[in-house]
């Protein structure tokens, strides 16, 4: 099962981890596995490239545990409330869109939130 754990502060969505393998197929040949990790490249590029701020991230290939987070997302780091707004935004576009594949893959998927500061 893969656990992902959203990090959120004061309502706004600012990065996520994710732990374990989904085991809804074999290794490497793990379709839900290969969705989880083209959504997080794509929220990354996104923050990186398109929204031109920093994003802190760790991929452990061996441990499969991966963190992405970044301070565009908050406006004690960010003062353009657009750019705070898309960061959240494509942070909580993750969540929810995690939390409709939960109704499929319930038994290889596990979605929560915790507020904490950043």
């Amino acid at each position: 099962m893969t656990k992902i754990v959203f990090y959120r502060t004061n309502g706004v969505f600012y990065g996520f981890e994710e732990q374990g393998h989904t085991g809804y197929g074999e290794e490497g040949d793990d379709v839900l596995c290969a969705a989880l990790s083209a959504m997080t490249m794509l929220i990354i590029n996104t923050i990186e490239i398109s929204y031109a701020s920093d994003v802190e991230y760790n991929i452990d290939e061996a441990t499969t545990d991966i963190s992405v987070r970044s301070k565009a997302a908050l406006i004690e780091y960010e003062d353009d409330e657009r750019k705070r707004y898309a960061v959240s935004g494509i942070f909580q576009s993750y969540y929810y869109q995690l939390n409709d594949m939960l109704e499929e893959y319930y038994d290889f998927l596990s979605v929560e939130v915790v507020d904490r500061p950043y």
